[in-house]
């Protein structure tokens, strides 16, 4: 995968963040340290030589109903935009979504912002990932730490036991 060193996610737990390493039990998942000052995704991808189409973003949403706020996380390719207040607002079933401040999202996932990723979430939020994610043959996704990234099948993430596929997720 371009200029990553990858080795198995499950020998180097020292590189996910906590609720990830918790969370992560396939054998298969790979896992690379990166310069975390290029934990961004267009950055990423042109210092490692990975294309956008491999590379999935995943942003944790949030909505009110009924006076309570309801969560979830939304995984695209960086080729595309997640339809925040489209179709991810209908599954979530709020009147309006929107993406979750930082604080939140950093508090309520114990990941840093910036590295973001669907394994480890609280298991109360649905994980909606876009249908081209799971077409990927190796989707790269965050690690819950600016420094480093996981590597997996993008049918892996399907398996993750909130996930829900979506076709048209993105844009």
């Amino acid at each position: 995968m371009g200029k990553l060193e990858t080795v198995p996610a499950l020998s180097a737990l020292e590189l996910l963040a906590a609720p990830v390493a918790a969370a992560l039990h396939d054998p298969a998942v790979l896992v690379a340290p990166i310069d975390p000052t290029l934990a961004d995704t267009a950055e990423f991808c042109a210092a490692y030589d990975v294309g956008l189409e491999q590379s999935a973003n995943c942003v944790v949403i949030s909505g009110k109903r009924d006076g309570v706020t309801r969560y979830a996380a939304c995984v695209i390719l960086a080729t595309t935009r997640a339809d925040v207040n489209g179709v991810a607002r209908k599954r979530l079933d709020v009147r309006k979504a929107s993406f979750a401040p930082m604080d939140d999202a950093v508090s309520l996932t114990g990941m840093e912002y910036g590295g973001i990723t669907p394994i480890g979430l609280p298991a109360d939020w649905p994980v909606l990932i876009d249908s081209r994610v799971v077409d990927v043959p190796w989707a790269i996704i965050g690690s819950g730490l600016r420094r480093s990234k996981i590597l997996l099948p993008g049918a892996a993430l399907a398996r993750l036991p909130t996930a829900e596929v979506i076709p048209d997720l993105a844009r």
